[in-house]
């Protein structure tokens, strides 16, 4: 083949798929919200409480552990999974339970959830249980107002007070 025509064939491909490309890059149009709803995003890394409580090591529990081992008190690691409930309006919207991360699950829960809602104020109620029993003792109840394409994040940050609203 000779160099011209070759330069002009490579040219004409380059120009079709930088025309794929534009034409991709805009045309679908993507819209992450319906035009009048908002996003509550819940996002949460927290490490429950353990699942069983220490119990103290007698003398002679301690007396038949190596010098290196000999702990006061023996603490299982495993922790219990946190469970977070959402209701928007009196209506749940989320309900999630994240089991601890780890080999021993010992770790912290993760858990993320992307929840559209209609936009306007609303009544919010967030409650989080992260022990055994399943007890949800940290609430939070808050009258939202949540314009078109606003980002609501919840979050849980035992520093700042508990559950977080962003």
């Amino acid at each position: 083949m000779n160099r011209p025509l070759a330069w002009g064939l490579q040219a004409v491909l380059y120009g079709a798929f930088a025309a794929f490309l534009g034409y991709f890059s805009t045309s679908p149009a993507f819209a992450p919200l319906p035009p009048d709803h908002a996003l509550i995003r819940l996002s949460l890394n927290h490490a429950g409480q353990r699942k069983f409580p220490c119990r103290t090591r007698t003398a002679e529990e301690l007396a038949k552990l190596a010098p290196n081992m000999r702990a006061a008190e023996d603490c299982p690691r495993e922790r219990a999974p946190v469970r977070v409930s959402v209701e928007l309006d009196g209506r749940s919207v989320a309900d999630i339970e994240a089991r601890p991360a780890g080999l021993s699950r010992d770790g912290a829960s993760v858990a993320y959830r992307r929840i559209p809602v209609p936009a306007g104020t609303h009544r919010l109620r967030v409650a989080l249980a992260d022990d055994a029993a399943g007890t949800f003792d940290r609430v939070r109840e808050e009258a939202v107002s949540l314009p078109p394409g606003r980002v609501l994040v919840i979050d849980f940050e035992p520093g700042k007070g508990g559950i977080v609203l962003r």
